[in-house]
């Protein structure tokens, strides 16, 4: 079984050794982001602790989080509750499909699992135990389709028969990350070793974008403007590509690695170096920056109920929730 732990530990040490040139980069890119208090940051701890990563606006008025073994959840109130999954399930992404059941990736034993409205739970195999499945991807043919970082594979699973089949990606040892449903109908997903985004159509076509050398590619969606965004950690940028593979990248200093789209119609990224949020508009300028206090190491990212944006510190062990303000500085 291969070791989503010995890939976030190589994450972090690669983190490090770009945090020099990162700082530089950032000192010439931009003023110094703002820090939250108490005011626009609330952090919550989840007990016990750990390392929470993935992140989803989920049913029943809740946050939903992976964390290690378990699935947690926050509601309005600030209640966090931890809900036991498996001893060894690495749990990460988090996404929550239409119908309110709340997906995650169970990366240590290379499964998917979904924790139904009800409160039950069901578990899928993939076709490989080594797969460390990440994005998860709901199509409009029925199934999901989940990106594998161990297997560079795209997994295609039918959520009522079970079955599940991987599709190679043609790039070698790419490391496959995230993924979403472009506009065009497709999978739109990231290729982190290769420095590439990929694009799979639902019968398994390939097409391959590259990046420069170096980039650190991580997360993809859809943007409000219906281009597909994602962040370049080691590049300090967030890169945009439309369905017909036009490319423009963007500044945005302190090492960006989530990215979602707020209530607002802007781009929220979550800032691994900086440990903190930027919101970056559809004309690539960002327009606000925020630190959160005792923050390590944010990954992932998603927007709340309102204009709040939620992003768990998969280094630091707490799960913050942000309310920007108009003006970030």
């Amino acid at each position: 079984m291969k070791s989503f732990v010995v890939d976030r530990s190589r994450f972090f040490l690669l983190l490090v050794a770009a945090l020099a040139a990162l700082s530089v980069t950032a000192a010439a890119g931009a003023a110094g982001p703002r820090t939250c208090t108490t005011s626009c940051a609330t952090a919550f701890t989840p007990n016990p602790l750990g390392s929470p990563f993935g992140i989803a606006r989920g049913p029943r008025g809740s946050m939903w989080f992976g964390q290690d073994d378990y699935l947690g959840q926050i509601n309005r109130q600030g209640k966090v509750t931890m809900h036991f999954i498996r001893s060894g399930a690495g749990i990460g992404w988090v996404t929550v499909h239409p119908d309110s059941d709340v997906w995650f990736a169970e990366r240590g034993p290379g499964m998917i699992g979904v924790f139904h409205a009800n409160g039950s739970l069901r578990e899928y195999a993939l076709p490989s135990p080594d797969a460390v499945p990440q994005g998860i991807v709901f199509a409009p043919d029925g199934n999901i389709y989940v990106t594998e970082q161990g297997s560079n594979a795209i997994a295609r699973l039918n959520p009522v028969t079970g079955a599940a089949v991987d599709i190679p990606v043609p790039t070698p040892d790419a490391t496959v990350q995230s993924g979403v449903l472009g506009p065009d109908g497709a999978i739109w997903f990231i290729e982190r070793s290769a420095d590439k985004v990929g694009r799979m159509t639902l019968d398994g076509q390939f097409t391959e974008y590259q990046l420069a050398p170096g980039s650190f590619p991580n997360r993809i969606v859809v943007g409000p403007d219906g281009a597909l965004w994602f962040t370049e950690l080691f590049s300090s940028m967030l890169g945009r590509i439309t369905t017909s593979g036009a490319l423009t990248e963007y500044p945005v200093p302190g090492g960006p690695v989530g990215i979602t789209v707020g209530k607002d119609g802007q781009l929220y990224t979550a800032l691994f170096l900086a440990a903190g949020v930027a919101r970056v508009n559809t004309s690539g300028q960002v327009t606000g920056m925020w630190t959160l206090p005792g923050a390590v190491g944010p990954l992932q990212i998603t927007n709340g109920f309102g204009l709040d944006i939620w992003t768990p510190d998969a280094f630091g062990g707490n799960v913050y929730q942000l309310t920007p303000y108009a003006t970030g500085r």
